[in-house]
């Protein structure tokens, strides 16, 4: 298949363009600046998102699009930081939709990057794929809005797929490295109450569910790419000591995570149990659903 992909350059975006060569299929990579491509067998470049940009006549013949882009939800949450996060990832969208618009052969399928956030935080609920949010939270009302411009592509007859990301463990990136950044320093412990729930996803799963949802021409709507096991905080930072070996003592208490972070603590005290029933039920067998076992895996 060609497979197009916007935000490929970021982490998720590099991972899944080499999964994808390795399985035997051709990657375009839309990027605002070309000039930074690497030269990679079966991986184009086109350049989008400038004001010269003409990437329509580049991406005719496309069987798939992946949509990654969008400003990074780390550092602190400023009014400016904020307004970039919900506005890039539009502006993109909107983008991509009219480009894909304009082309005489439309792609088979799209799918669209979005965030459990959706579904906002709860300590006692269980969310599928069918269930609506529980409160509408900064990030719940980015994803409901960045799912709402993805689904134009249903109108096209486009089969859309809204690609619901929990917190990815992988030692390249994200946020498993702060994660592992006090017990380095032999100062980990219990994460504010400890009993927020924490849907994972080993970096692995995650690549290969979304070549899962790119393939699978029965999925469609929203999917939840999360390991089947959600944990509580304070049981996945008992998890990453065990497995570093070291001790898991020194608390960290919400009000000075809130006072370090500001907004974007909630990423870290809020949470919400995702479970990935459609995933599931259409045959996808998870490598890693198990906390520890991942965690072997990336830090041995």
């Amino acid at each position: 298949m060609n497979i197009a992909i916007t935000g490929g350059t970021g982490l998720v975006g590099q991972k899944l363009t080499n999964f994808l060569v390795e399985q035997g299929h051709s990657v375009t990579i839309l990027t605002r600046n070309v000039s930074n491509k690497q030269n990679k067998e079966n991986v184009n470049y086109v350049e989008w998102l400038n004001p010269n940009a003409s990437p329509v006549d580049q991406l005719e013949g496309i069987d798939a699009v992946v949509n990654l882009a969008g400003e990074s939800i780390m550092g602190r949450w400023t009014k400016l930081k904020k307004e970039r996060i919900l506005s890039s990832r539009l502006e993109a969208t909107t983008e991509l939709l009219s480009i894909i618009k304009h082309l005489k052969k439309k792609p088979k399928v799209l799918v669209n990057g979005s965030a459990m956030g959706y579904y906002g935080h709860s300590d006692s609920r269980q969310f599928t794929e069918e269930d609506r949010p529980a409160n509408t939270p900064f990030l719940g009302d980015v994803t409901q809005k960045w799912e709402k411009a993805a689904s134009q592509a249903t109108e096209l007859g486009i089969r859309t797929v809204y690609a619901r990301i929990g917190i990815v463990l992988d030692a390249d990136g994200g946020a498993l490295p702060k994660m592992l950044l006090p017990y380095k320093l032999y100062a980990g412990g219990k994460v504010g109450t400890g009993k927020q729930w924490m849907s994972w996803i080993h970096i692995d799963d995650l690549i290969r569910l979304f070549s899962f949802a790119i393939e699978n021409e029965q999925l469609s709507g929203p999917l939840n790419l999360t390991a089947p096991h959600p944990v509580r905080m304070q049981q996945l930072n008992r998890t990453i000591a065990k497995v570093m070996g070291r001790p898991h003592w020194i608390p960290a208490p919400s009000f000075a995570i809130k006072t370090a972070l500001g907004q974007m603590s909630t990423l870290i005290l809020d949470g919400a149990y995702i479970f990935p029933r459609k995933a599931i039920q259409h045959g996808f067998e998870f490598r890693y659903d198990d906390p520890e076992k991942a965690l072997q895996q990336l830090l041995n």
